[in-house]
């Protein structure tokens, strides 16, 4: 199996405990993603002739200002939008651009936002502070039908939105917008999708008011995110910030907010992260979402069948046959998750994150705990005790990922779940992490971690 693209990093040899040293094998793409090689050239040839755009006359303020809204351009184009009274907002990543629109939509305690219990906490927490949440369950094994959407649509009072993962962080299970998007504009209600993992797989959903995504999960890691949606919903009220470059007039008892996008971008914008952004945008497509997909489900099936083929190994969420990305979350049995991580380090130079990955309404339903340990986990978190805390592990893979790396995690975590630790760990009770206790690895109260 070929790969869709090579990523800047890619092959960085990395110190294991035993002494030898492996290439890395970055299996955590569904928290951040390494840079596209054309992303970091991109930005590398814009980098001498970056300025603060928009309100500078010099050469370089002109040029940034051009260069800065064309990557604009190029956003509304992945998603579909170029064509439309869209407006694209740039913020720091998804989690800014959800908050950013609960703000703008002027909600109040009494307004109802569906939503579901699959969902990032970035696309809850906004919407508990602004209005009232309704939640759509998910059955036992992480999925939701497009039934249970209809049913909590059709309570009232209706919903001033739908905020909906495009795809699940934890499971990698993708809902079905398409019939779910339908159903709400049937009912006169707009639609939200939390893209951030969709965004670096499968072209974004079109027929939704408005769509959120972050370039750290697709190859553009400089720190910019997008929230599009149509431009009439941010011409009225006041932005989510205020401050300079927002506004046309202010005075000491008067503000005149200027135009879109401008308004919603007080500040100085992430001019860098805006031309890594539109760069990657450009290089997605370019790379082919039919290639990509190939990709994406020759590693998702293999790496779910050989979890599932391993003793003591528990895959959460849906069977193979449901539509997802290549994400797996499991559990080792007698194996803490945080041990299996540090062990799949430490030992095999293999990444992947461990925990609720940010989803706890969810990770806790999939484990299915009982109501003493969701006691005991509340408890836990209360005093802070990261140790106690419940969780699983998470491999996930991306445009580089080779067939080699899967079967090279497979083979480390039969290793980790059948065959105690070649030497002691030890565990950090501030972040409930493990580390090996060894004179080659940095001792965990330093947690540092030697470059280049």
């Amino acid at each position: 199996m070929t790969t869709p693209a090579v990523l800047i990093g890619d092959g960085i040899p990395v110190r294991c405990l035993d002494g030898r040293e492996r290439r890395y094998a970055n299996l955590d793409c569904a928290a951040s993603t390494s840079a596209l090689p054309e992303v970091a050239e991109r930005v590398a040839t814009f980098l001498p002739w970056y300025s603060s755009v928009h309100r500078g006359a010099g050469y370089k303020s002109q040029l940034s200002t051009t260069t800065y809204e064309a990557a604009r351009a190029r956003v509304l184009e992945f998603a579909g939008r170029a064509d439309r009274d869209d407006v694209a907002i740039f913020c720091r990543n998804t989690t800014e651009a959800i908050n950013h629109l609960a703000y703008r939509l002027a909600l109040r305690p009494g307004d109802v936002v569906l939503t579901t219990v699959v969902e990032h906490h970035a696309n809850l927490l906004p919407w508990t502070r602004a209005a009232t949440c309704r939640y759509v369950e998910c059955e036992r094994d992480g999925r939701f039908g497009v039934d249970a959407i209809l049913a909590a649509l059709d309570v009232p009072p209706r919903p001033r939105l739908l905020a909906i993962t495009g795809a699940s962080n934890v499971t990698g299970w993708m809902p079905p917008l398409a019939e779910i998007a339908a159903a709400a504009r049937e009912r006169g209600v707009p639609v939200l999708v939390d893209a951030a993992q969709l965004a670096p797989h499968l072209p974004l959903p079109s027929d939704v008011e408005f769509v959120a995504f972050s370039g750290h999960k697709m190859y553009a890691p400089f720190g910019t995110g997008a929230l599009i949606g149509p431009r009439a919903a941010f011409e009225s009220g006041d932005p989510f910030l205020a401050g300079g470059g927002a506004v046309d007039l202010v005075d000491l008892d008067e503000v005149v907010w200027t135009g879109l996008p401008d308004r919603e971008e007080a500040g100085s914008p992430n001019v860098l992260g805006a031309v890594a952004l539109g760069a990657a945008a450009e290089a997605l497509p370019a790379i082919g979402w039919e290639r990509i997909r190939t990709h994406d489900n020759a590693l998702a099936a293999r790496l779910l069948d050989g979890l599932r083929a391993i003793d003591g190994v528990r895959v959460l969420g849906p069977d193979r046959g449901a539509d997802r990305l290549p994400i797996a979350t499991f559990t080792i049995d007698g194996v803490p998750h945080a041990l299996a991580a540090a062990r799949l380090s430490a030992e095999f130079a293999i990444g992947v994150r461990h925990g609720c990955f940010c989803a706890h309404p969810y990770v806790v339903r999939l484990l299915a705990l009982d109501r003493g340990e969701l006691s005991r986990f509340r408890a836990a978190a209360r005093r802070h005790d990261r140790c106690a805390l419940p969780g699983a592990v998470r491999a996930s893979a991306g445009l580089s990922t080779t067939s080699e790396e899967i079967e090279r995690l497979l083979a480390a975590v039969a290793t980790v779940a059948h065959t105690p630790p070649p030497a002691e760990y030890e565990r950090d009770p501030h972040s409930g992490d493990y580390w090996p206790r060894d004179l080659s690895c940095p001792a965990p109260a330093a947690r540092s971690i030697a470059g280049p």
